[in-house]
């Protein structure tokens, strides 16, 4: 998702000259600045099936996007409009704030079903508000109150909400900087090869990486509080797709154990198969205190949950509630989700697809110099763009082109390919396209891709 400090100024669009284009005039007059897909993508949706979108235009657009990975299956796919259509038809209650529900158990039984048994063994799940910075409150809160402490720690290029508690754990400056100051945050160096932060890369990077954060906890003059967690994502998502190297997570987990700090494992992009395993951390074996979902885990439509280990659980009764914590469909369509990912191998098949995207991706920087790097897990991918004329930093990383990607998502979208940018600049083309992808479309989206990159940094574009 694309930030910036401030709006853009917003100028008649050309796309409101056309069907539907009534609508995005009231959508511009009406809706507030911090509108962000919709600034990107001037288009009306009116039916989607799978990977495809049509506009009220006629146009049909492959959509890479997926609702920021909440389509785990796609739009509209049949297991979940049936899921939904029985529950309709069944008269149950849509909206039953935390009362049980067959619907609920169902949910809750599936989703357990799909943890790693090491986690999922004796964890207790907590229903929160609708969204995934609603379970990341959740979560810090429930550490906070299971340790009596206040501080948090976080990395550099973190994303995990917009609310303010989510917002004191997230590394966007431009989003944080119209909140008050305040919170305990600790700021800790992500692993990040290709643009180190210790300007060394690779695996020595790493290895930094890790050491700062145990010399830093074990500094009684290094300014940190005993915290009440570390929260981390197994690969950043907004922050760029960097995957964080297993060894460095299996660290982070000997570090927080061993000083009594909580893990807080945030999947709410990464989980359902998105990174080629159902959860990001199966590829390093960690074992979290608590794992933050949402996004797919309700077959699109709104839903998050906090997992966690059972003797974090001392919360008193109403001690944080929601109230739309019960969506029955929600639970209905997650559970066929899960269980439509796990019976159909949809996660090995999105490390497959990830491999085979990402070699062609790579092939095509032999003749696209402005990709930078190729990265991601899974069906979880990016694509760094920079200016190739710059002048390389001390790891060999030229200078990011955030302009250019501009143009690029301009004219994917002009060639009928939805993608979104994402980053520390908003210089990463971030590739989530539902694990139900064909092989045609795969092939469809890197034709679309590379031709628009090589338009694109050609000074062509829209066709």
């Amino acid at each position: 998702m694309t930030l910036t400090a401030e709006p853009a100024a917003e100028p008649v669009n050309a796309a409101e000259a056309t069907p539907g284009g009534a609508i995005l005039r009231r959508q511009r007059v009406r809706e507030s600045a911090a509108r962000t897909y919709a600034r990107s993508f001037p288009i009306v949706p009116v039916r989607a099936h799978g990977m495809t979108v049509e506009g009220a235009d006629g146009r049909r657009y492959l959509d890479c996007l997926s609702g920021a990975g909440t389509l785990a299956l796609g739009h509209n796919h049949p297991e979940v409009l049936a899921a939904i259509r029985r529950t309709l038809d069944s008269g149950a209650p849509l909206h039953l704030l935390d009362l049980a529900t067959a619907e609920k158990d169902d949910f809750t039984s599936a989703l357990f079903a799909s943890l790693p048994a090491e986690f999922a063994t004796g964890a207790k799940v907590h229903f929160c508000g609708p969204a995934g910075t609603d379970a990341v409150e959740a979560a810090l809160k429930l550490m906070q109150t299971a340790t009596g402490r206040r501080g948090a720690l976080a990395f550099t290029g973190a994303y995990h909400g917009m609310t303010a508690g989510a917002l004191a754990v997230t590394a966007n400056v431009a989003v944080k900087a119209p909140l008050p100051s305040g919170g305990e945050t600790t700021r800790l160096p992500y692993p990040y090869a290709y643009r180190c932060p210790f300007g060394v890369g690779g695996e020595r990077g790493t290895e930094l990486a890790a050491t700062y954060v145990q010399r830093l906890l074990d500094d009684p003059s290094g300014g940190v509080l005993p915290p009440a967690a570390m929260i981390l994502e197994a690969v950043q998502g907004e922050g760029g797709v960097v995957p964080a190297p297993d060894g460095w997570l299996r660290e982070m987990r000997r570090i927080t154990a061993e000083r009594g700090i909580p893990l807080i494992v945030d999947e709410v992009q990464t989980g359902v198969g998105r990174t080629g395993a159902m959860w990001a951390v199966e590829h390093s074996g960690v074992v979290p205190d608590a794992m933050v979902l949402s996004k797919a885990i309700g077959g699109s439509l709104p839903l998050a949950v906090v997992v966690y280990r059972e003797e974090y659980d001392g919360w008193l009764p109403g001690a944080h509630t929601g109230t739309f914590r019960g969506n029955t469909l929600a639970m209905a369509a997650g559970a066929a989700t899960l269980r439509y990912v796990a019976a159909h191998g949809l996660a090995e098949r999105a490390a497959r697809l990830g491999e085979r995207i990402t070699a062609r991706l790579r092939e095509a920087q032999h003749r696209l110099p402005v990709i930078g790097e190729v990265r991601g897990r899974g069906l979880m991918l990016g694509i760094e763009l920079v200016d190739p004329t710059g002048e390389p930093d001390s790891c060999g990383a030229h200078p990011v082109d955030p302009a250019l990607a501009v143009r690029v998502r301009a004219a994917c979208l002009s060639r009928g390919l939805i993608v979104e940018l994402g980053g520390r600049h908003d210089a990463v083309l971030r590739l989530l396209p539902p694990l139900t992808i064909t092989d045609e479309q795969v092939e469809a989206v890197l034709d679309r891709l590379t031709d628009a990159i090589e338009a694109a940094s050609a000074g062509e574009g829209a066709r």
